[in-house]
């Protein structure tokens, strides 16, 4: 049997990423963001962002194989497939909106 969060740590979750969220609004460079990053995340963890905005970048300019993508990414194909699904099929569509963005 799996225990549920109980409410109170689901509630206390949703602040800390909402004060995560605030921290990184409030980085003004590139400098800034690197620095922030390098303190938060492990060396691992930065790599696999960069190695799925690789991918999405990839995935969205179109004209590969998923295999292609995998070798060009540096990533494993369940990282392409998972990635191609969350820019295609999800809701939250993320990687949509900031690749919009930034082709404009």
């Amino acid at each position: 049997m799996t225990d549920k969060p109980s409410s109170k740590a689901l509630a206390k979750a949703a602040k800390d990423r909402i004060a995560l969220y605030d921290a990184l609004l409030s980085l003004q460079s590139r400098e800034e963001l690197d620095a922030f990053l390098a303190d938060l995340c492990t060396p691992s963890e930065l790599r696999a962002f960069a190695e799925r905005w690789a991918v999405a970048r990839l995935l969205d300019a179109g004209g590969k194989s998923y295999r292609e993508i995998a070798v060009e990414a540096d990533a494993s194909p369940t990282t392409v497939v998972r990635v191609a699904r969350f820019l295609k099929e999800m809701p939250h569509q993320g990687y949509r909106l900031v690749l919009d963005r930034i082709k404009s």
